[in-house]
Formats: structure tokens, C-alpha cells, sequence
């Protein structure tokens, strides 16, 4: 468990702040550009992100405070990660405002099983996420390194390097089928090679900054696949 800076009420407050926010913003991206309420896709897309993300923040705000802090942090330190999360706010709000507009115009055709098998897939990753928060505190929403932050290598670490970005993949790029849209899958799989520039360049700063990186490297060679890269 990592130390926080906040108290435990500043951090629900923040969190509850946050919530607040990215409800509404969600549930206008998915309704707003569909026109309509009746779209079962985006309801059950929103009630696969945000009930596991509710029960685990309630988790963390009890069991690791400080970990939650971290992923509520925003603004990256590197201009390198900077033009990299700027390009990448691009794709994802495309990724989730075309399926709306698919749905009003009637583009595609995903049969329902498909967006339903894509929704278990998203909780998948989104399990994995889960996994990766059990084994390392310092999961930071941004890249950075802290003074006390040791290298994890075991779980998930034990696999690939960065077992987040799996879940990330798993997340965002099926949330197109999961709400009932091929056109929109163009942008949301954008954020492949949108995350291996990140990964690529926060490798350079765990090389550099986190003792014991090198070796785990050796340890663990592969970054998202196993075999692949």
C-alpha cells in the first residue's frame, strides 16, 4: 500500500468529483449523437464500465488510498507523453461518438450476440486493470517514477511488461462492437500504435530512473504479447 497525500474524505470527494463529471460526459457522447434513449448497446456498455469501476474505487479508497490518488492524477511531466495523450484524446472521443450516429443512421449491422461477447471481453480487461492495481500501488494514471517505487515482476508484471495496456486494448477497442458500431473500430484502433509510442517512450524513463528495471527487462522480455513484442 502506497501513502497518500490526501485525507481519506478529500480523496472520496475527488473521487465522487470525478464521477460527477464522467457520468453525464459518457452518457452524452453515446445518447447524445444517437438521438435517442433506446439504444440497449450504450446502457449496457455504460453499466459494464462503470459498475466495476464504482466497486473498485470503493475498494481502494479502503485498502490502498494511495494508489487511487495516483490514478486520479492528470497532466504529464514528459512533452513527449503530452503530444501523445493529446493525439490520443482524438481517437478515443471518436471511438465513442461515431457508434451514436451509427446507431441514429443505421451504418452497421453487429448482431446483438456480438455486442454482448464484446461487453465480456471489456470486462475482461477491465479485470486485468484489476489485477495489475492488486500488484502494483504506484500504477500511476501518468508516467512517472516515485522515490520509494520498486519494480513489480510478479502476477500479471510475470507475463508482459505492461499488463495494464493489455486491458487498455481489451477496453477501448472493443467498445466499438460492444456498441453496435464497425465504422467506429477505424479509430478506436488507433490506440494500438498510440500506446506503443507511450510504451516505447516510458521505457526510456523506467531505464533510466527505476533501479532494477534493466534486469526485469531481461527477466520479462516482452512488452504486450508474449512472443510478438
Amino acid at each position: 500500500m502506497t501513502q497518500t497525500k490526501l485525507s481519506r474524505g478529500a480523496l472520496i470527494k475527488v473521487v465522487l468529483f470525478r464521477l460527477i463529471m464522467v457520468i453525464p460526459l459518457m452518457f452524452a457522447m453515446f445518447f447524445l449523437p444517437a438521438g435517442t434513449l433506446n439504444y440497449w448497446q450504450a446502457w449496457m456498455h455504460l453499466g459494464t464500465l462503470f459498475i466495476p469501476m464504482i466497486f473498485v474505487s470503493i475498494y481502494l479508497i479502503k485498502n490502498d488510498p494511495g494508489l487511487l490518488e495516483r490514478r486520479m492524477k492528470f497532466g504529464e511531466k514528459q512533452m513527449e507523453q503530452k503530444k501523445i495523450i493529446n493525439l490520443s484524446i482524438i481517437y478515443y472521443l471518436l471511438a465513442f461518438i461515431l457508434p451514436g450516429l451509427d446507431h441514429r443512421f443505421g451504418w452497421s449491422h453487429v448482431p446483438s450476440f456480438v455486442s454482448i461477447i464484446a461487453d465480456i471481453f471489456v470486462a475482461f480487461g477491465y479485470g486485468i486493470v484489476i489485477l495489475v492495481f492488486r500488484e502494483n500501488s504506484y500504477a500511476s494514471r501518468i508516467v512517472e517514477v516515485s522515490q520509494e517505487q520498486k519494480v513489480v515482476s510478479s502476477g500479471p508484471y510475470a507475463i508482459v511488461r505492461h499488463p495494464m495496456y493489455v486491458g487498455v486494448i481489451l477496453m477501448y477497442g472493443l467498445s466499438p462492437l460492444a456498441l453496435g458500431s464497425y465504422w467506429a473500430i477505424i479509430p478506436a484502433l488507433a490506440i494500438i500504435p498510440i500506446l506503443i509510442a507511450r510504451i516505447t517512450d516510458e521505457e526510456k524513463l523506467l531505464r533510466d530512473e527505476l533501479i532494477g528495471y534493466k534486469e526485469y527487462m531481461q527477466k520479462t522480455k516482452y512488452r504486450l504479447i508474449p512472443g510478438i513484442w
